[in-house]
């Protein structure tokens, strides 16, 4: 037996909507939306986004996503303007321990570690 994948579930904030909008800019693609809840996927990591508005829950929770340019995702949500679109946060690109990485902090809260 072998595991296949692992797909946590995400709060969208109180703007689902803006959410659902904010991964397909951020490059995933929508998998699948059954209403409440949408599977995003690209290259082999996915989430389900769902529906759900707790800010204690959204800012205690971090993800990391690991990629292979750290500068280009960085420069691609500068040049698209997702900031000022989204109300997000994206962090200068620090060097850590296990690779370069870059932190979005989504609508909800949620802190995405994007790491090369």
């Amino acid at each position: 037996m072998k595991f296949l994948s692992l797909q946590p579930f995400i709060p969208s904030g109180n703007n689902f909507e803006a959410s659902k909008k904010l991964f397909v800019e951020l490059g995933f693609d929508i998998a699948w939306d059954q209403g409440d809840f949408v599977g995003y996927e690209r290259d082999g990591c996915g989430f389900i986004l769902q529906k759900y508005d707790s800010k204690e829950f959204a800012e205690n929770l971090m993800l990391t996503v690991r990629i292979d340019n750290v500068e280009e995702f960085r420069n691609g949500v500068l040049e698209k303007k997702l900031t000022e679109k989204f109300g997000i946060s994206i962090s200068k690109i620090t060097q850590q321990p296990y690779g370069k990485e870059v932190n979005v902090i989504d609508i909800a809260g949620v802190c995405w570690h994007f790491v090369e």
